[in-house]
Parts: structure tokens; sequence; C-alpha cells
């Protein structure tokens, strides 16, 4: 399979072309803004993960588990209310509520894998 560039894919998705570049450090700023929200939460690499090009992947950020392809719409979603909100305000409420619920379910997803007990039982006296 193909190796997907977040940063082109992203811009594929807001409505620019791969080549046109006048938007690129808009995009980069925002989208390693939301990608630290994520990082917070437990999701992409433990130290942290950061695009500077096109050169960055969804593979490298997620890996390859098909189960967090919501990172790709949440990541829209909050790039988009960034870069470019929708005029109205039920398209914006809209988008609001979508990307709240996409950020709960990635917790939910991340926990099901990452969950530590918040209170463990205590190791017995040496």
């Amino acid at each position: 399979h193909v190796e997907q560039s977040i940063l082109n894919s992203m811009k594929k998705l807001i409505g620019l072309s791969e080549t046109d570049t006048s938007f690129d450090l808009d995009l980069t700023i925002h989208l390693n803004s939301m990608i630290s929200v994520l990082t917070q939460v437990g999701i992409g690499p433990a130290e942290g993960f950061m695009i500077e090009d096109s050169t960055a992947t969804w593979e490298s950020f997620i890996g390859g588990d098909p189960r967090m392809s919501m990172v790709k719409s949440y990541l829209y979603l909050r790039v988009r209310l960034l870069f470019d909100p929708p005029g109205t305000s039920f398209a914006l409420d809209a988008m609001n509520k979508n990307a709240a619920e996409l950020e709960w379910r990635l917790n939910v997803q991340r926990e099901e894998e990452l969950w530590t007990d918040p209170d463990p039982e205590p190791l017995p006296a040496a």
C-alpha cells in the first residue's frame, strides 16, 4: 500500500491541491497543535510527533491499526475549524460536536489498550 502523507491528505480534504504550498505553514502549525492534543491523551508515539513537510505519513503517526482511522477525521475537523471555519453556526456546531465525539472515542480506544488501574493492589512486604 502507498504511504499517505498527512499534510497532502489534509490539503486534499480542505480543498487545496497537493502542489499548492501557499498554506503549508498554516496547516502544519494547526496539525502539530492538534497532534500535540492527541499525544496528551496517548494517541501516537509516546515521545511525541511533529510534521514539518509532506514526508510525514499516517503510518508513522498512528501505525497500521485500522481502529485508529478516526484520527484522520478528527485532525481534519479540528484543523478545518482552525484554518477555515464554516460560515454558519449550524455547520460550526455540527463540526464541533463531531470532533468532540471522535475525541471521546479515541480516548476510549486508547484506554482499552493502555488502561492502568488507578488503585493497584499493594505489593506484598518483602
